[in-house]
């Protein structure tokens, strides 16, 4: 009798200690509710009865935060032009002038052509000029033809739409101001590019469009070609206009400062592009906007599918340079 009662003592302290041991676990959740009041009646010798407790049920959808909006315009990358730039720019003159090249082309260009209102204007003095003919136009004369669709005009409308689908708003002067006179050409034009300027104030760049004469001492139209990628293209040449010639245009130098900036972009993205920077002494209606440039592409003895083509490595230039520079 005794072992028994010690047997059954033993066992109710065994029973206690693992009690004590396992005491922290949640058996509300593990047990029923019956079996958890036994449990704590062995332990504590206390009745505890159960309590009918509800509770909401845990929703799975996931927990929506206020994130708050941390937005940024985008940066945007401006180039920058060094002493070094200019020095590999090579420019041509028949006169002796004064320009100091590395603080031209390191002045920041404070300028953003896109936007919905019109910051380029292209136009053409000599819009009928042409390329090697091929039969698919009739000239009006040799290396000229009234229709666009195959003299500078033509070019023009390629790099309008270009710099169009690159978010800059384009104004394009599709008159042939050389016809019927040649010689009123750029008095046309100059008229015209007056009325663009006053109509829209917001223009910046003026690009005066045409096609070089190049000939051998046999008098044969000659091409000057780059190739790049399998392909040949047209050379580029900047005419810059000065008032050496007498006529007033104060600001010749800033022109001089964003052919600097373009020839760098564009000899960048297609090297041997570009040729010698062409400063005059005559003024070429760019007295009108200190963004003006006139632009020979290619010669006459080139094919207009390299001068189209040169249009586009132009286009990425002139978009390199949208924002401005730094």
């Amino acid at each position: 009798m005794e072992q028994k009662v010690l047997r059954a003592g033993t066992f109710a302290v065994v029973c206690a200690l693992v009690l004590r041991l396992v005491g922290a676990v949640n058996w509300n959740v593990v047990l029923p509710k019956d079996t958890t009041a036994w449990i704590l009646f062995l332990q504590t010798g206390r009745v505890i009865r159960p309590v009918n407790i509800q509770f909401a049920p845990q929703s799975t959808e996931p927990t929506e935060e206020t994130v708050p909006d941390t937005t940024q315009p985008p940066t945007v990358d401006k180039p920058v032009f060094s002493e070094t730039d200019a020095g590999n720019i090579k420019i041509n003159s028949g006169f002796s002038y004064t320009a100091d090249l590395p603080a031209l082309i390191q002045k920041p260009l404070e300028w953003d052509l896109t936007g919905d209102a019109p910051t380029v204007l292209i136009l053409h003095s000599h819009g009928s000029e042409s390329f090697a003919p091929t039969g698919e136009y009739t000239e009006s004369s040799p290396y000229h033809t009234l229709d666009n669709g195959y003299n500078m005009v033509s070019i023009g409308a390629h790099l309008a739409e270009l710099l169009e689908a690159g978010g800059i708003c384009v104004v394009q002067d599709s008159t042939l101001h050389d016809n019927p006179s040649y010689n009123a050409s750029y008095g046309n034009s100059r008229a015209a590019a007056q009325d663009y300027l006053e109509k829209y104030p917001s223009i910046r760049l003026v690009l005066d469009l045409h096609r070089d004469s190049i000939a051998d001492a046999d008098g044969n139209q000659v091409a000057q070609t780059v190739f790049s990628e399998g392909s040949s293209l047209a050379p580029l040449m900047f005419v810059v206009g000065t008032d050496y010639g007498g006529l007033s245009h104060p600001q010749w130098q800033e022109n001089l400062a964003l052919a600097l900036k373009l020839q760098t972009q564009l000899e960048s993205i297609c090297p041997g592009i570009c040729r010698n920077i062409n400063l005059r002494t005559q003024r070429f209606n760019q007295d009108l906007s200190p963004g003006a440039l006139l632009v020979e592409v290619g010669s006459s003895g080139n094919q207009r599918g390299e001068a189209l083509r040169a249009a586009e490595v132009l286009a990425e230039g002139i978009l390199s340079l949208a924002h401005g520079s730094g």
